[in-house]
């Protein structure tokens, strides 16, 4: 089907995540940009060529994409007729960013991606912005509807000062759409604009700085200063200034032949409704985002060979990254090559420093044709893949990967917390070079992954079984995850006698990415559309179904918590690799002191290394918590069989309550290790922290859309569920197992115990809220939960009245009466209620 020129779908995914660029070598670059002339109807006054002379004498011009004129401080675009209604990107980035104003808005993010034609009418050049949401064949009916309910925005009007020789192009004065407060282009959303009180933009304070035209884009870069009320730093000033960098992008005159999405395969993905197809609905199209790769020998392409493309996928190293690290990122980089090997092409991905002055001299990372992974000097703890791809096909065309530098940390942290047990690399700061080079490196494959168009896939790393992630040969072969996009760092599993190398436990490409490449690269020869493909792609699919390792689901669930596509976890067992976890946690804590104290420093790497061993806990804890009220989603379409949403039988949901018994109930005293408190305070551990931390735990494992969960199972599948009133009973004797045996209760138990009356309370009383991330809360007006609470409440009054006669230890008699009080407060306020 045709592409019109309303036809184009728009879909950017920053953080985490990314797409990339049309890169190539200076030179070598295949163009499809070719512009098409347009007619165009004459303005009613047309400038004199004298005026365009008289214009252009003795300024700064810059040819390119269009030519630009520098007269003093104004700044004139000198557009041709031919680029007239022609499709572009408009990419906003931030390329100086004040202090203060947080860590994911950093020198080279973009905050704003937005598709635009330049058009006129009369003695005036339009800025339109088109949201390509919606199309229809031109050919069609219909077609003249869309454009008139899709209308297009005018971002800015710009009077014709001058004609091209030739009546060829217009010239617009541009300076106040760059130097005024255009909130199209703006680096401050409105909720910065509130939070730090903007009152107006400073002209004075704000101008154009450099411009450069090049072949494929037009970069502007200038300087906004605001007066702020309360600026995120430097608060006597007043003042926020950024610089922003514009880059308009002349999108393929011939738009690559875009590939449809199954939700089956992870890949991000341009939405936009099709008016035109013959369907009785307004139905949304699908595409996923990649590279246009074509083989440079289509015939041996055909025959099975590997093949290079024509142009490959090419990133440049920045020149700011430290000598020591350029060998890990570009490694980073180029580990794909093997996933695009597996669709038939031959070094698709590459990695090169960007050349010298000397040798090309034109070079630019902001040149649309470069791809740069960017070393940001920041102290934000991650990496981003950002990207932006063809409106209209979903084309990668452009990215930047950014490493923050403070990264580094995040990974010695977590090998030392994670993997310290049985990694000795991992046992002192700062940890093996080569360790650490080897964890960047997998990094920046994982964010390039994301540069390629692969989303997270969670529900891989469930795939291998726990007891092959303790075995050397199959973790020296097959990494931690069947994918890289996985969040399985590290691997955390393998126990000290396992003898695992020091890269063995580390992420790694795995078969998933070969899979999915394959699937989303590889050219599918005698079709002629999209949709002819449909039925190869389904069968590749269908072909891999019984294989856990090809499975996806996407970040975020699709209504339900499936345990098995979980952040930082991996094995086929949570209670099991959890368990492997906290063994190897239990021989860590006890070396700290040792790992990360050096004579003559303080303690602040102990302090905040422990704090990073109590949040692995927290997230063992949490991996197992999820199995209760969990839910198994495998993606399947009609011709599979097998039923989608399952519930985790009742075997193992009951499994995850008597461990979470054992592991956090029972108070991991362990984590208070008096040799670390005695030098850090008991600030971060303690008495009180782990006390709050067991109430936290229980206050999610008796959270009401867990419940709400638990019910829908039992009515729906019964044979298999959790019944909710078992769940509570398991709750309770958890909680309460003293009253049984008469013992004295401790003053963690006596704390959880509170918690527990005080979480029933809440639940019994108050109704809970919906929020964006989990939906809307159930509710338990009308649900069996709030029966089922007060059932428990009444059973375990009579429970602590008998232990009450029985227990003879003052501290307990008097915790007991307090908790009779409660809960009688608690079912007198129902009643009431």
């Amino acid at each position: 089907m045709p592409f019109l020129r309303h036809a184009a779908a728009f879909f950017v995914l920053a953080l985490a995540i990314t797409v990339s660029a049309c890169s190539s070598t200076p030179g070598a670059f295949i163009s499809p940009y070719d512009p098409v002339r347009r007619p165009i109807s004459p303005p009613t006054e047309v400038p004199e060529e004298d005026e365009y002379a008289e214009l252009t004498a003795d300024v700064a011009s810059d040819e390119g994409l269009f030519t630009v004129h520098r007269d003093d401080g104004d700044l004139y675009f000198e557009i041709p007729d031919s680029l007239l209604d022609a499709d572009m990107l408009l990419i906003s980035r931030v390329s100086g960013v004040q202090a203060g104003m947080g860590g994911f808005l950093p020198a080279g993010a973009a905050v704003n991606r937005q598709m635009v034609r330049f058009e006129r009418t009369d003695d005036q050049v339009l800025l339109r912005k088109y949201s390509g949401e919606a199309v229809a064949d031109d050919t069609l009916a219909i077609a003249l509807s869309v454009e008139s309910n899709y209308f297009a925005p005018i971002l800015g009007a710009f009077d014709i000062e001058a004609r091209s020789p030739g009546d060829a192009g217009s010239v617009i004065d541009v300076t106040d759409f760059f130097e005024g407060d255009t909130p199209a282009i703006s680096g401050l959303r409105p909720a910065q604009r509130r939070s730090y009180q903007v009152r107006r933009l400073d002209g004075d304070r704000s101008f154009i700085g450099r411009v450069r035209s090049y072949p494929l884009n037009v970069n502007v870069r200038h300087t906004l200063t605001y007066d702020a009320g309360n600026p995120p730093s430097d608060e006597q000033a007043n003042t926020i200034s950024m610089e922003m960098n514009q880059s308009l992008v002349l999108l393929p005159r011939e738009p690559m032949r875009p590939r449809h999405a199954d939700a089956r395969v992870g890949y991000f993905t341009i939405d936009r409704v099709n008016y035109g197809l013959d369907e009785q609905k307004a139905a949304t199209e699908t595409f996923i985002r990649r590279w246009r790769l074509e083989p440079s020998d289509p015939v041996a392409y055909e025959q099975g060979q590997l093949v290079e493309p024509v142009t490959p996928i090419t990133w440049y190293i920045d020149p700011a990254t430290p000598e020591r690290w350029r060998e890990a990122v570009r490694d980073g980089v180029e580990n794909w090559n093997r996933a695009f090997e597996a669709a038939g092409f031959l070094n698709a991905v590459r990695a090169l420093d960007p050349p010298s002055p000397e040798e090309d001299p034109e070079w630019d990372p902001e040149d649309v044709r470069y791809s740069v992974v960017r070393w940001s000097a920041s102290l934000t703890r991650n990496a981003q893949g950002p990207s932006t791809s063809d409106p209209r096909t979903g084309e990668i065309i452009e990215s930047d990967i950014v490493w923050y530098h403070n990264h580094m940390r995040s990974y010695r942290n977590w090998m030392m917390v994670q993997t310290g047990a049985a990694n000795p690399g991992a046992r002192a700061l700062p940890i093996d070079e080569s360790l650490m080079a080897e964890a960047m490196e997998q990094v920046i494959t994982h964010e390039i992954g994301h540069a390629i168009g692969l989303p997270h896939n969670m529900v891989a790393s469930s795939a291998y079984p726990v007891d092959s992630l303790r075995s050397q040969t199959f973790s020296s072969q097959m990494g931690v995850a069947p994918t890289i996009m996985d969040y399985a760092r590290q691997n955390y599993i393998a126990q000290p006698q396992d003898g695992l190398r020091p890269e063995d436990f580390l992420r790694r490409i795995g078969p998933y990415d070969l899979y999915s490449v394959n699937w989303g690269y590889r050219l599918i020869s005698d079709t002629d559309a999209p949709q002819d493909e449909l039925d190869t792609l389904d069968a590749w699919i269908v072909e891999r179904a019984d294989d856990r390792m090809y499975k996806y689901l996407p970040q975020g669930g699709l209504g339900v918590t499936d345990p098995r596509a979980q952040t930082e976890d991996m094995g086929d067992d949570p209670v099991r690799s959890s368990s492997y976890g906290m063994d190897n946690l239990r021989r860590i804590v006890p070396n700290l002191v040792d790992w990360t104290t050096q004579p003559g420093e303080d303690y602040a790497d102990l302090r905040e290394i422990y704090g990073e061993a109590l949040g692995q806990w927290n997230r063992y804890v949490g991996h197992v918590l999820t199995v209760v009220g969990g839910v198994h989603v495998d993606l399947k379409t009609a011709d599979q069989d097998g039923v989608v949403y399952d519930a985790v039988p009742s075997s193992r949901q009951e499994e995850a309550v008597a461990w979470l018994g054992r592991e956090v109930f029972e108070a991991p005293v362990w984590l208070n290790d008096p040799a670390i408190l005695e030098l850090i305070g008991p600030s971060t551990g303690g008495l009180r922290a782990l006390q709050r931390r067991q109430a936290t735990i229980l206050n999610r494992l008796l959270d009401p859309r867990r419940m709400d969960i638990l019910v829908e199972m039992e009515a729906t599948q019964p044979d298999n569920a959790y019944h909710l009133i078992d769940f509570l009973d398991d709750v309770r004797v958890n909680i309460w197992g003293e009253l049984g045996t008469a013992s004295a209760i401790n003053g963690y138990r006596r704390a959880l115990q509170r918690a527990y009356v005080e979480r029933m309370e809440q639940l019994m009383s108050e109704q809970p809220q919906g929020n964006n991330f989990q939906g809307p809360a159930p509710d338990l007006s009308r649900s069996d939960i709030r029966p089922l609470i007060r059932a428990q409440l009444v059973d375990l009054r009579n429970e602590v009245e008998s232990a009450e006669r029985r227990i003879e230890h003052r501290v307990t008699t008097a915790h007991l009466a307090d908790i009779l009080t409660r809960i009688d407060a608690a079912l007198e306020a129902q009643e009431e209620g």
